[in-house]
């Protein structure tokens, strides 16, 4: 990627196929890790937790993983026992004061430039978005009084390693935010391959997936995760599939929402946005071997980035109120 990124990025939908290259399709993202006992939450505000280089192809996976560790092991990183004050709630989820909050503020997100095939680069540009993401979403709470934000660890990986929630690099899984620890995993190598080599100028693929994967922190400690992950646990499949695709959507249009309030100082161009929405729907549930249903179809999982983006304001995003046929 070469200079600065300039130029506004649209204002409404653009054209949804792929650009015009040798392309091939993403990995899909793996999905969730499900909790077998209850996970520790930490009280205090979020530290970094490590940087390990490397350049790890930014993956697609939209990963939420739950703690293995009991109640009686304390996962890595965790503190104390409370309950955080934004317990997991229906209310949460249908109808919390984060969808009072109104569009994300401008945080003068300027981020340097990601180099084909270099580690520094890509950890530099991760850890850059990261504090953007941080500042944008602390205010966001603060607008509407909502306590218990804090912004979460980072660990960015070039060597295998594992976490409360699993092991690390796993099949097709390049970043995944883990509740155990509070702790958004990236691998700094397997982001582009797992993205079906997508070059790195197209810089707000990459973002969108980090975007993503904060997404489900706020959920966490807007209450909405453990809420969507308490109803999963008491449904058969198909009502599981379905609840697993509304916090995954809803993670998608916070990206979206992200990437539009920041739309002056990390500009997005009509081929970086059709980029992001083309990577965006090749990472679908359409077409799956598994046939598993539990991120939604190519053009839901696009679409709701789209909204995000187009509409800005939190109260769009609330794929809880939407209908089925809206996140299938």
């Amino acid at each position: 990627m070469q200079g600065p990124y300039r130029r506004r990025p649209p204002d409404g939908p653009e054209p949804q196929g792929p650009p015009s290259r040798l392309w091939r399709r993403p990995a899909r993202d793996i999905g969730y890790l499900p909790p077998r006992r209850p996970h520790r939450r930490r009280s205090a505000a979020g530290t970094i937790v490590g940087a390990l280089g490397g350049v790890a192809g930014l993956c697609t996976v939209a990963i939420v993983a739950y703690s293995l560790a009991g109640p009686d092991r304390p996962a890595a990183g965790a503190g104390t026992t409370q309950a955080p004050p934004n317990a997991g709630s229906r209310q949460a989820a249908f109808a919390g004061p984060l969808y009072r909050s109104g569009a994300l503020d401008p945080v003068g997100c300027a981020l340097p430039p990601i180099r084909q095939h270099d580690e520094d680069s890509m950890r530099v540009f991760l850890d850059r978005l990261s504090d953007c993401l941080d500042n944008a979403w602390r205010r966001q709470f603060a607008k509407v009084g909502l306590a218990g934000f804090a912004a979460p660890s980072r660990v960015f990986w070039s060597e295998s390693g594992s976490s409360p929630c699993g092991s690390y690099p796993a099949p097709g899984a390049a970043a995944f935010y883990c509740p155990a620890n509070d702790t958004m995993y990236v691998g700094l190598g397997d982001v582009v391959e797992t993205a079906g080599d997508e070059p790195v100028s197209h810089y707000a693929v990459y973002a969108r997936v980090i975007a993503h994967e904060y997404g489900h922190h706020v959920q966490e400690d807007a209450g909405i995760l453990e809420y969507g992950h308490r109803l999963m646990a008491g449904s058969a499949a198909e009502a599981r599939d379905e609840t697993s695709r509304r916090i995954e959507l809803q993670a998608q249009c916070f990206a979206g929402a992200f990437l539009s309030a920041q739309r002056d100082s990390l500009p997005m161009t009509s081929s970086q946005y059709r980029a992001v929405l083309a990577d965006a729907r090749a990472r679908g549930d359409d077409g799956q071997p598994d046939g598993r249903r539990d991120h939604g179809s190519g053009a839901d999982y696009a679409g709701w980035v789209a909204r995000g983006y187009t509409q800005r304001v939190l109260s769009s995003c609330n794929t809880w109120t939407a209908t089925p046929a809206d996140v299938s």
